[in-house]
């Protein structure tokens, strides 16, 4: 006997890990609730602290013992001295979600209890700026293992459960909230046969979709309320197998293990028809599967033949097919990793095994359908996600970026398909109507339709269309793509045929172009002039371009310098024509933008705000064209007065040459400064009309689209410089220049470029 510290021991079961010292026999590590260290064979014990309590495992660096990496309920750390200090948790992604629940709201805020912490509610992006930070999440009901539930399209109140019966209903805007348990008993410690009410450690919890503010509790029977739990009435009998064996004390014969995560014969899964009133399905622990169908009066029990003591860990209804439900059951805790999926057409009087594709070892906890494509299904096992385009008749490994995790459960909301994971937190995949419309085996140009989104502008990474992002940014969640995301198939690719794409609105008006060659005539100055304009993909196999929903990019001044946004305006909520070019063929499809419903913009102002940027846009891109135009005209005179010149001849010639490039040189004067050449160059080499002009665009330009009248009032003055300027400019180019022209190719000099 070393050492009767309690503190070693306390909860044996759960924890109780030993580690020696590779250096040192005498300094040894026992993990436990806390992090314990004995430098004298166990005699004494001293805390390691510094990260997320709940430990589970260790590892000492065998040639440094000061190097350690310890394991707990919040992740990993790591120490370089002795565990005096550890490397933080806060900057990895490690929670351990474990059911999910969304809101209909925009954007969607995801809502799941976390191991050994709060409970969390997420926003699914950041309408206000470019990732997901911990200031887009907050604590929500219940503790670590809640199932949360909610009015989807009013979540102010939210009810979320904790292991052994606690439940609260917490107001979410006040965040003060009231404890409404049903039976209101100290159950640590207490053999679960004990237990007035036997609770699951995720005991479901689900909000009524079809009856106002009513919500339902599993236990080992159902528990309902109308009046948020004043009051609790029994909605079934026992749902379980009741085996009285297996309800003792979770541990022993020294220590006793009785949280609520052992208890046996409890309802883990409960969920409402979303079809149909009244119809409800149970899973237990223990392997039964039971429905109603007339609002709890009556109970079937629907099991799958010979399925056994197993653990019927989600029920999924076909939003196609209210006759339709799967579910996904596992037997890892009796030590048998088999995946076990079960799909019934007839609400579970005859069932199917649907697994063949998942290997032996990812044994199943969730399985989802998507609302868009029947049939295509979606799976969570211990080794990631599976899908299948035929129900279940065959499933394939789809993990993508996805960390090879275990995952917990699985939601498909807003065409998204929402991950929880145990060790790597909640991950997203956008844009599932990708999936819903694939076929394999592709012979053929394929243009799929996008997904509609909502008008906004928030930035992403997402967003830019680069084929090296892996999906993640360090520290911070990755927003959805702000843009429409166009996927194309193209089975194979002839290097001299470019792919385009053209944009129309609904009257036929074209808002931008785009192509696949690079723009060999793009000059780019300092950061300071125009981008380039986005590249379409041209891969075999499939490819995607966002489009970022602008008009085209007014053009720039070559080599100079304008510290301005010479991007072009964002379009409006409505319907929109998208082409697609290849090989002589065009295919067609509509992407869709959708009214925010956060914002308060009428379509007057849309209009409005569409017509004044369209404008202005039109002008600097006439103000642009007509510089570079005349500059490179300025180029051809000097080069014909350079060749008179060496002739000595045609001196009245070089004289009109030499004034012609003087006028030119005055108008280009008043235009542009070309003496800036760098960023803050503005303070030294002031501003001119152009520039002046892309101030008034990209102050008029913003993310709520309302036109000031300080704006209508400035672009009406700087249009009537605009007139003035323009004029001289085309009577150089239509009158000027081209009686010039004129007598240079009647003395046989070579005409200049008017293009």
């Amino acid at each position: 006997m070393a050492s009767g510290d309690n503190r070693l021991t306390q909860r044996a079961w759960y924890y109780t890990e030993v580690f020696i010292d590779p250096k040192d026999e005498e300094t040894i590590y026992v993990l436990s609730a806390p992090a314990l260290r004995s430098k004298n064979g166990g005699k004494s014990w001293e805390r390691i602290t510094g990260t997320h309590g709940d430990y589970h495992d260790l590892w000492i660096n065998p040639n440094n013992s000061k190097n350690m990496v310890i394991a707990n309920d919040g992740g990993a750390a790591i120490s370089y001295n002795f565990g005096k200090s550890w490397s933080t948790q806060n900057i990895m992604p490690t929670s351990q979600f474990y059911r999910i629940n969304v809101d209909n709201l925009f954007p969607y805020n995801i809502y799941a209890g976390q191991q050994d912490n709060s409970s969390i509610r997420i926003a699914s992006m950041n309408m206000t700026g470019y990732s997901i930070s911990e200031r887009n999440w907050t604590r929500s009901a219940g503790g670590e293992s809640a199932f949360l539930a909610f009015d989807k399209n009013n979540p102010k109140i939210v009810v979320g459960g904790s292991y052994l019966g606690t439940i609260e209903v917490l107001d979410m805007e006040n965040m003060i909230s009231t404890n409404i348990m049903a039976a209101p008993l100290q159950y640590l410690g207490k053999a679960a046969r004990d237990m007035k009410y036997l609770y699951n450690w995720n005991a479901p919890i689900i909000w009524s979709q079809h009856e106002p503010n009513t919500i339902f509790h599993g236990a080992q029977l159902v528990l309902k309320s109308t009046d948020l739990g004043k009051n609790w009435t029994h909605f079934s009998p026992d749902l379980t197998r009741n085996i009285d064996k297996k309800q003792g004390k979770g541990g022993g014969p020294y220590t006793n293990e009785a949280v609520g995560a052992e208890n046996y014969g409890t309802i883990s899964y409960l969920i409402e028809s979303p079809h149909e009133k009244g119809v409800f399905y149970s899973g237990s622990d223990d392997g039964l599967v039971h429905i109603t169908k007339d609002n709890g009066k009556t109970w079937q029990n629907i099991t799958p033949k010979n399925l056994g003591e197993t653990l019927v860990n989600a029920i999924e209804v076909s939003p196609h097919n209210p006759a339709v439900v799967y579910i996904a059951t596992t037997k890892y805790k009796l030590g048998d990793y088999t995946p076990a999926l079960f799909k019934s057409s007839n609400y579970g009087k005859t069932w199917k095994s649907i697994n063949t594709g998942i290997p032996y070892g990812a044994h199943t906890r969730v399985i989802r359908e998507d609302k868009t494509k029947k049939g295509l299904l979606y799976a969570g096992t211990e080794l990631g996600v599976y899908i299948s385009f035929n129900d279940g008749a065959n499933w394939e490994s789809f993990q993508r970026n996805l960390p090879v995790t275990p995952i917990l459960d699985l939601k498909v909301h807003q065409n998204d398909l929402i991950v929880a994971t145990s060790g790597r937190a909640f991950w997203i995949l956008d844009n599932l109507s990708l999936l819903s419309q694939y076929k394999k085996n592709n012979k053929t140009v394929k243009v799929y339709t996008p997904e509609p989104i909502y008008y906004g502008n928030w930035g992403s990474r997402m967003s830019g269309n680069i084929s090296s992002f892996n999906g993640m940014q360090n520290f911070v969640g990755v927003n959805p793509a702000n843009g429409i995301e166009l996927y194309y198939d193209l089975p194979s690719i002839d290097k001299s045929k470019p792919v385009t794409l053209t944009v129309l609105d609904d009257k036929g008006k074209t808002i931008n172009t785009y192509t696949s060659e690079s723009d060999k005539n793009y000059i780019p100055h300092n950061g300071g002039g125009a981008p380039r304009a986005p590249r379409l993909s041209k891969k075999k196999g499939l490819n995607r371009f966002v489009w970022n929903m602008q008009h085209k990019i007014v053009p720039g001044v070559p080599k100079v310098y304008i510290e301005a946004n010479f991007r072009g305006h964002r379009v409006a909520p409505g319907t929109y024509t998208m082409k697609l070019s290849y090989d002589g063929k065009t295919y067609t499809t509509t992407a869709v933008i959708k009214e925010n419903p956060n914002y308060n913009i009428t379509k007057a102002e849309f209009e409005e705000y569409d017509q004044i940027m369209s404008q202005m846009e039109a002008s600097v891109t006439d103000m642009h064209t007509k510089v570079n135009l005349l500059n490179n005209i300025s180029k051809d005179i000097k080069k014909s007065i350079q060749q008179m010149k060496k002739g000595n001849n045609n001196e009245s010639l070089v004289a009109e040459g030499k004034k012609l490039l003087k006028e030119i040189k005055a108008w280009d004067e008043l235009m542009v400064q070309r003496r800036s050449q760098a960023y803050d160059d503005v303070e030294n080499f002031e501003n001119k009309f152009s520039a002046e002009y892309l101030f008034l665009m990209n102050q008029t330009s913003g993310s709520l689209p309302k036109v000031t009248q300080a704006s209508i009032d400035t672009k009406t003055e700087l249009d009537k410089q605009w007139n003035t300027l323009k004029k001289t400019a085309e009577d150089l180019i239509h009158n000027t220049i081209p009686r010039f022209n004129e007598k240079l190719w009647k003395a046989g000099i070579g005409a200049i470029k008017m293009k």
